[in-house]
């Protein structure tokens, strides 16, 4: 049985929506959440009916959002650090983290490892697009912010394995974002990292910023830097239009009848493609191991959905087939 090691103080909102979102995976899948933090903070939130079904490890410390990451490594009591102490360790296969998101990737990446051919990990968020067979795969949006050519590459190839191997598709296309589309365009590091991408099976070429969502490509690869921008900036643009619809809809009744209407054919599938909370969380690709990162702000929901892209991760072998295909592509 997967055996998932939950920080359970991580989040805004304490404990209470990530133990619900463990209950409500529970009843869904099979595994073992081994819940991290303190046990009697736990055990209030906990229905008796789940005891048996869980494990917990006391952590007397929790590192807040507004701690620094480099003090993460020095507080082994915290709940993050003895949930990554856990994959280490191998008494869990995974790690989920609500909490403290630059903590979270320094102790996976330097506690856990990286995977043998990996030099910097990659932080994976998946991205609404207009494409029929899938989202799109965005990386790194938040873990390297300074890279060299050769880390796009590695994260090239690391994109397209999770895409085949989660997404399931066969040839996923990958692309370079630049501030064009021909070979030309890019800076110094996209025109060196352009020609390693060259033997990425899947690779297309460089593409815009609208390539990410209009389903030209099933992965984009950029620095972290430029990949955390995109992502806020896209998530304040979503925020924004969904807000200034819905002060439209209230000024008319035909516009209120009409929202009525499209409220279950177009509103609802909408939410579903932009909502994180349908994702779960991001993956943190190359670390030796299973880490997902998810929104603070997380709710029951998101935390169930971030336990079940933990257990498809492991299910599908995704580190294994990285390894594979670039010890493949360097041989």
């Amino acid at each position: 049985m997967i055996r998932i090691a939950i920080d359970a103080m991580g989040g805004d909102f304490g404990p209470e929506p990530i133990i619900e979102g463990v209950t409500q995976a529970l009843d869904e899948k099979q595994f073992l959440p081994i819940l991290v933090g303190d046990r009697e903070q736990i055990l209030q939130h906990l229905p008796q009916y789940y005891l048996e079904q869980v494990e917990i490890v006391e952590a007397s410390d929790v590192i807040e959002m507004s701690d620094a990451a480099t003090v993460a490594l020095k507080r082994k009591e915290s709940s993050i650090y003895k949930a990554v102490e856990l994959v280490r360790e191998e008494r869990a296969d995974a790690v989920v983290s609500a909490g403290h998101s630059g903590a979270t990737m320094a102790l996976a990446t330097l506690r856990m490892g990286r995977l043998p051919h990996i030099s910097k990990p990659a932080l994976a968020t998946i991205m609404p697009s207009m494409s029929d067979r899938s989202n799109t795969l965005l990386l790194d949006v938040g873990a390297v912010t300074d890279c060299t050519a050769k880390n796009l590459y590695e994260f090239a190839i690391m994109g397209e394995v999770y895409a085949q191997k989660v997404f399931g598709l066969r040839v996923p296309s990958v692309g370079l974002l630049a501030n064009g589309e021909e070979d030309s365009k890019g800076n110094t590091l996209t025109k060196e990292a352009f020609k390693l991408m060259e033997s990425v099976p899947g690779f297309k070429g460089n593409v815009e910023g609208s390539d990410i969502f209009n389903g030209s490509v099933d992965v984009v690869v950029c620095d972290g830097y430029t990949g955390n921008i995109a992502l806020k900036a896209s998530e304040g643009v979503a925020s924004t239009i969904l807000s200034l619809m819905k002060t439209e809809i209230k000024k008319s009744i035909p516009a209120k009848i009409g929202a009525l209407l499209m409220k279950k054919k177009v509103f609802t599938k909408l939410k579903k493609k932009i909502d994180y909370a349908e994702y779960g969380g991001a993956p943190l690709l190359g670390v030796n191991g299973c880490a997902i990162i998810s929104h603070g702000k997380s709710n029951a929901k998101a935390i169930k959905n971030a336990i079940f892209q933990a257990i498809t991760y492991n299910d599908s072998g995704v580190n294994s087939a990285i390894e594979a295909l670039l010890i493949k592509n360097n041989a």
